[in-house]
C-alpha cells in the first residue's frame, strides 16, 4: 500500500514566450507508489518533468516535497531533496564500466586524494544485488551490456544518492520484450523499496503492468487521474485523445475557475 505522500504539485504552469506549456497542474506522488504520466506528443510531459528535476522554474504554483513548499531552482535543489530522474538518453559512458558509471561525479576517495576503487566496486555490488540487477560484471564496459542491462544501470545510478522518488523518462522505449520485462521488474522492486516513481511512458501495456495510479495530460493540462485498479486501457486512452475531457479540463480552458 502507498504511503505519505512525498510530493505534490499545487497549480504548477509554466510559460515558454508565446506558448503555454503547462496549465494548473496538480500530481502527487507517494511513498511505494508508482504513478504514470501519460499524454500524445505535446502534452506537457517532457516539461513537466523537467520542472520537477529543476531544469525549468515554474511561473506559478507551488512544489511540496514531504508537505512543506519547496524551491527548486537547479537540478542539485532536486537531487539534495531526495529526487532522481533517469532521461531517455540515459547519459551514460561507453568507454567506462559499470563501476565507473555508477560513480560518475560521486567518486569515493580515500584520504580525499586517491580513488577507492575497492569500496565502489563492493558498494556497486551490493546496490545491483538489492535491486536483483543481473550483470556479468561490475567491471564490465557498458558498451558491452544489452540496452535493457544499459537501461537498469542508468536507474541503479540514480539510486546512489538514496532518493525518495525516480522519475524514469520512457524506460523501456526501443526496448525487446525480454530487456523491457527486466526494466518493469525493477520498476516494481523500486515500488516493494517504499520510493515514489513517476513513470513516462507511451506504451500502455508497460503502464497497466506497473503503475498504481495514471495521471493524464492533454495540452499542458490535467484531464484525468486514474486509479489503475478501477479502470481500464480504454478509458484512459480517451483521456489521452480528448475523447472525454474532465470537468477541470473543460473549465480550464474555458477560462472558467472554481466549482459550480
Amino acid at each position: 500500500m502507498a504511503g505519505e505522500t512525498v510530493l505534490a504539485l499545487r497549480g504548477i504552469s509554466k510559460r515558454f514566450g508565446a506558448v503555454q506549456a503547462l496549465t494548473g497542474i496538480e500530481l502527487e506522488v507517494r511513498a511505494g507508489e508508482v504513478v504514470a504520466l501519460v499524454g500524445d506528443n505535446g502534452a506537457g510531459k517532457s516539461t513537466l518533468v523537467k520542472t520537477i528535476a529543476g531544469v525549468n522554474q515554474p511561473d506559478e504554483g507551488v512544489i511540496e516535497w514531504e508537505g512543506r513548499p519547496v524551491s527548486i531552482h537547479r537540478p542539485q535543489d532536486a537531487q539534495h531533496l531526495g529526487i532522481a530522474t533517469v532521461y531517455q538518453d540515459l547519459a551514460l559512458c561507453d568507454n567506462l564500466d559499470v563501476v565507473g558509471n555508477l560513480f560518475l561525479g560521486r567518486e569515493i576517495k580515500q584520504f580525499g586524494l586517491v580513488l577507492d576503487e575497492v569500496a565502489m566496486e563492493k558498494r556497486s555490488r551490493q546496490l545491483l544485488d538489492t535491486l536483483s540487477i543481473r550483470i556479468p560484471s561490475v567491471r564490465i564496459p557498458i558498451a558491452s551490456l544489452s540496452g535493457g542491462q544499459r537501461q537498469v544501470v542508468a536507474i541503479a545510478r540514480a539510486l546512489i544518492g538514496s532518493p525518495k522518488v525516480v522519475i524514469l523518462d520512457e524506460p523501456t522505449a526501443a526496448l525487446g520484450v525480454e530487456q523491457t520485462a527486466q526494466v518493469l521488474d525493477l520498476v516494481e522492486r523500486l515500488r516493494d523499496q517504499r520510493l515514489g516513481v513517476i513513470l513516462i511512458s507511451h506504451n500502455m501495456a508497460d503502464v497497466m503492468a506497473v503503475a498504481d495510479t495514471v495521471a493524464v495530460l492533454r495540452l499542458g493540462r490535467n484531464n484525468g487521474v486514474f486509479d489503475k485498479h478501477s479502470t481500464n486501457q480504454e478509458q484512459i486512452i480517451s483521456a489521452i485523445t480528448g475523447a472525454t475531457d474532465n470537468a477541470v479540463t473543460r473549465r480550464q480552458a474555458r477560462g472558467e475557475g472554481g466549482e459550480r
